[in-house]
């Protein structure tokens, strides 16, 4: 059933959201030098579900997590799980305003891919916002001024992942609850980094136990935020406020971990989220599609 419309409990919802991704990516840069990617990323599905059965019980049970479109859970986290991997990679290995910069062009990415695969119509807006993403792209990025560093190729295919899995959870949404969706990601992820995650196993010392749990919450409660928020306003409302996390990023690299921001990131990041902003103004035109 949809919620009341209210910009208030939209902005609140939200605000939950910026402060998960904010506090996720603290607590993934304590764990990194410590435990490896696929560990942690193990470690955070298997957690994530236990804490997210509270929630399960009160959407109506397991019964109510069935699904009739298996393949496409499976499809989505596949990709989904390689973006998460190239994000916790990338975020030791570049500046915070960096990595959420080039992690704003997803829903650029999703834009395109939303034409070639699910038949939406490409406009000037459209083509606006994904060659202003493009651009800014290569502002931060700057390849053949100075020598790419890997951390951007890798956020910028963790970012494309991104964009594909945005566009299949658009198409999930008509058929399973948010609450469904979350489940089968942290079951499915699950699964998928067991092996991995086995091969590389180290034990988590006291100290890192803390920032797992922090990295397990917050996985889940910023996606989950974020959806109660798209509840109760439009998303022309609601993801404008997620632009608060770039300044918040860059000002958290600055104060824990001295990291300085340089005209080109800056001009880079003001590109992309420019362009996100004319995709958001597309959609503000359109009609409102059911989604469930």
């Amino acid at each position: 059933m949809a919620e009341t419309h209210s910009t208030p409990k939209a902005a609140l919802w939200m605000g939950g959201s910026i402060a998960s991704f904010l506090t996720m990516t603290v607590a993934g840069r304590a764990i990194m030098p410590e435990l490896d990617v696929f560990q942690v990323m193990e470690m955070r599905s298997v957690i994530g579900w236990f804490i997210l059965l509270p929630l399960v019980f009160a959407s109506g049970g397991f019964a109510a997590m069935r699904t009739k479109r298996p393949l496409q859970h499976i499809g989505r986290n596949v990709v989904h799980y390689a973006g998460q991997f190239a994000w916790l990679q990338a975020l030791t290995m570049i500046p915070l305003a960096q990595l959420i910069s080039i992690e704003f062009t997803t829903p650029i990415w999703g834009a395109l891919l939303a034409v070639l695969f699910l038949g939406e119509r490409m406009n000037a807006r459209k083509i606006a916002a994904i060659l202003l993403g493009i651009v800014g792209v290569l502002v931060i990025v700057r390849p053949g001024a100075t020598a790419v560093d890997p951390g951007h190729l890798i956020m910028l295919a963790g970012a494309v992942a991104f964009g594909i899995s945005v566009v299949m959870v658009k198409s999930l949404t008509r058929t399973d609850s948010v609450v469904a969706i979350i489940f089968w990601m942290l079951i499915i992820q699950s699964i998928i980094g067991l092996v991995p995650a086995i091969a590389v196993w180290r034990t988590p010392t006291p100290e890192m136990w803390p920032w797992i749990l922090l990295v397990s919450f917050t996985g889940m409660s910023s996606h989950f935020c974020m959806a109660r928020a798209l509840s109760y306003a439009e998303a022309t409302v609601v993801m404008p406020m997620d632009f608060l996390r770039l300044p918040l990023s860059a000002l958290i690299g600055f104060l824990l971990y001295s990291e300085r921001i340089d005209l080109f990131t800056a001009i880079g990041a003001a590109l992309i989220l420019t362009g996100n902003l004319f995709n958001l103004q597309r959609r503000a035109r359109e009609p409102e599609v059911a989604t469930s």
